[in-house]
C-alpha cells in the first residue's frame, strides 16, 4: 500500500518561502495525478494545487496562484510544493494526495477524488 509523507512544514514569517516535500513509498506514484491541499481547525480541507502524473499539466486554487508552485519528480517518488510571498492565512496542515485513478486526464480540486493521503505537515505563518 502507498505510504505519503509531507515534509518541510514549519514556522515562518510572513513574505518567507517555504518548500513542502511529499514523499512516497510502497508504490510507485507516476501514473497517479497528484495534490496538495490544507486545513485549519474547524474548516474543510481546501484544494491548493494538482499536478497531473506526467506533470505536464498543473491547476491551482485561485488564491495561490502566482505564489505557489506545484512539481513533482517522479524518479524520486516525490512531489513538492513551493511557496512564495506566504501569509498569515496560509497558515494550516498540508496534506498530499494521490488520485484514486491512474493516468486520469482531468486534475480534480475535490478532496474526495484523491485516496491516498499523508499525515499532513504543520506551516504557521506568523506576522
Amino acid at each position: 500500500q502507498v505510504q505519503l509523507v509531507e515534509s518541510g512544514g514549519k514556522l515562518v514569517q510572513a513574505g518567507g518561502s517555504l518548500r513542502l516535500s511529499c514523499a512516497a513509498s510502497g508504490g510507485t506514484l507516476s501514473s497517479y495525478n497528484m495534490g496538495w491541499f490544507r486545513q485549519v481547525p474547524g474548516k474543510e480541507r481546501e484544494f491548493v494545487a494538482a499536478i497531473s502524473w506526467s506533470g505536464g499539466n498543473v491547476h491551482y486554487a485561485d488564491s495561490m496562484k502566482g505564489r505557489f508552485t506545484i512539481s513533482r519528480d517522479n524518479a524520486k517518488n516525490t512531489m513538492y510544493l513551493q511557496m512564495n510571498s506566504l501569509k498569515p492565512e496560509d497558515t494550516a496542515v498540508y496534506y498530499c494526495a494521490s488520485d484514486s485513478s491512474s493516468y486520469r486526464a482531468r486534475l480534480y480540486p475535490e478532496h474526495w477524488m484523491y485516496e491516498y493521503w499523508g499525515q499532513g505537515t504543520q506551516l504557521t505563518v506568523s506576522s
